[in-house]
This record gives structure tokens, sequence and C-alpha cells, in this order.
């Protein structure tokens, strides 16, 4: 009988069925790195959403057959070691089609219409102060004509440039292939950045992504752009981020996640107090129904692997 230990479970507050095949079933709130190892002896299937799972750990882990991840980054899972044992591995993909787009383009409208310094403005009097009905005192751009450049055209990415079709914007798209579209041109990095308004990422982070966006990427986009990321931190270096801000080159910035996560007191990301920065704490993906599906998926990876029929594999 399989035994199955979810590592943080209070990573996904969603409903999560049990398998529909004979198992034991443990699950922690969250696990720190020194328990991995010992919560997961005589485990056949593991399944971890951000707990760190390495060849430390799986060397300790005799029985294990397969790690189930509950999310679509896999950099928190040693994939070589996994395919040296034979561990199978598999991740989520294509859960939150609805709610990340729909992320990226709240933080893409609140940064165009400069809601945050409006909202400031409004707090402070200056409307109730104002000589008449309203109070233009920023800058206000529509999206309607405006050119979003994609950095990855996956299924995000994907839904993404629908949205911004709809929208009335120029779509630009840098990818590893392309894969043609009505609507959506396919040209070089230096390209995108240099002729887009708004640049937002759907890349995966890799050794070969890490740092994607440094000063030199900065610096080539057109001044007053805006700069999304709902992906992974790692893919921007954000002391060169910090600077593009300060020194007026970038028209803004929209973040959902961070270099460390949870990131420290200290980050000085979150130093910065400026109308044209917004952060959230990484939940783009985290509407109650992407959160479901997820949860759903994640335990038809698991009964897909027990009936012999494995999906979603990353490993093995």
């Amino acid at each position: 009988m399989n035994s199955i230990v979810f590592l943080d479970r209070d990573s996904l507050p969603a409903r999560v069925r049990r398998p529909a095949f004979a198992h034991d079933w443990r699950d922690y709130p969250n696990t720190a790195p020194h328990d991995v190892a010992e919560r997961l002896s005589g485990a056949t299937v593991a399944i971890t959403n951000k707990v760190r799972i390495d060849a430390a750990a799986l060397a300790a882990l005799p029985d294990l057959k397969m790690i189930a991840i509950a999310a679509t980054g896999t950099d928190n899972v040693d994939l070589a070691e996994c395919n040296r044992r034979g561990i199978v591995v598999s991740n989520i993909r294509d859960y939150a089609l609805a709610a990340v787009p729909e992320h990226v383009f709240a933080l893409m409208l609140a940064l165009r219409r400069n809601l945050l310094a409006y909202r400031a403005e409004v707090e402070a009097g200056t409307w109730s102060k104002s000589d008449r009905f309203c109070a233009i005192t920023h800058p206000i751009h529509d999206l309607a004509g405006a050119t979003l450049g994609l950095i990855g055209f996956g299924g995000l990415g994907r839904a993404v440039a629908d949205l911004a079709l709809a929208f009335g914007m120029k779509v630009l798209v840098h990818n590893r292939s392309i894969k043609p579209e009505p609507g959506i041109e396919f040209t070089t990095l230096d390209e995108l950045l240099e002729r887009s308004d708004v640049v937002s990422l759907h890349v995966m982070q890799t050794a070969e992504t890490r740092g994607l966006m440094g000063r030199a990427q900065f610096a080539r986009m057109k001044p007053g752009a805006l700069f999304i990321n709902t992906a992974r931190g790692g893919l921007v270096d954000e002391a060169a981020l910090i600077e593009a801000l300060e020194s007026g080159h970038l028209g803004g910035a929209g973040l959902d996640v961070v270099s460390t996560e949870p990131p420290p007191a200290d980050l000085p990301l979150l130093a910065l107090r400026r109308p044209n920065l917004l952060i959230t704490p990484h939940v783009a993906w985290a509407s109650d129904e992407a959160m479901q599906g997820l949860a759903d998926q994640l335990i038809d990876n698991i009964e897909a692997w027990e009936a012999g029929r494995p999906r979603n594999l990353v490993a093995c």
C-alpha cells in the first residue's frame, strides 16, 4: 500500500481529495528543511509545494517512488537526482490560465492609470480642495494601442496575449520556439524590449534564465515603459530594477514575486515607497477557483502514476 506524505499542506488552502486507491495519508502544515527526510521516511509518494527535496534527503529515502509537486515550478526538487534514482516527478500545468493573466492586467491597469497615486491624492484631501470636478494630477495612459512584450509563450503567456488583444494592444513575443498566432509578432529579446510599452515575464526559472532581466535589459527598455513579473523573482536583478525605477527610466513595475520568499524585512525592494511600484505577495495564482483546480490536478497526477499512466512528468 502506498504511503503519501504532504510536506506543506497549509500552502494550499483548497479541498484536497484523497486518491482513489488504497493508501495511508499524512500531512503537515509546513516542514523545515531538517525534517524532510524524517517525515518522508517510508513514504512512497511525497507531495511538496515549496519545501525543498534535495539530493541529501533523497539519499535517505529508498522507498520513495514519486514526488508530486503542488505547483508549476520545479526548482525545489533535485530533478537530476530523481532521474538517477528512478523517482517519478510530476508538476501542475495550466491551472491558473484565468488567475495569473487577470493579475497581470490588474497590475498593468493600476500602473498605467496611476491608481496608487490617485488613491493617495484622495486620502490626502487633494480632490476636496480642487476648484473643479476632477483633480488630474498624474498622467493616465490607455492600454488600447499600446504594445505588450511577452517574454515566454507557454499557456500563461498565451492567455495574457488573448487578454491583450481583447484590450486592443499590439503583442510582441520572445520565445524559444515560434508558434505562429494571428495578431502575435515574434521577435528578438532586444527588439521586444526596445518597442514594448509593457514587458511581462512568463518563463520558468532555470540556470539559463536566472538574472534574465539585468541592467543592460532595463536600459534597453523604452523610457517610461512598465515591467511586470508574475513568474519568478530570480529572473530579475533587483538592484538593477531599483536603479531603473529611481532614475525615472522605467515608468513603473508590478511584481508578484521577489528574489527570496518570504522576503526578509530588509529586502531593498520592500523599502521602496513609490506610487509606480506595486508588489503583491505571490498571490497571482491564488484565486479560489485556480487553487481548487490545482488541488484536483495534483491528485489526478498521483492517481495516473499509480495506474501506470503517469502524466505531467518533469523527471524520470
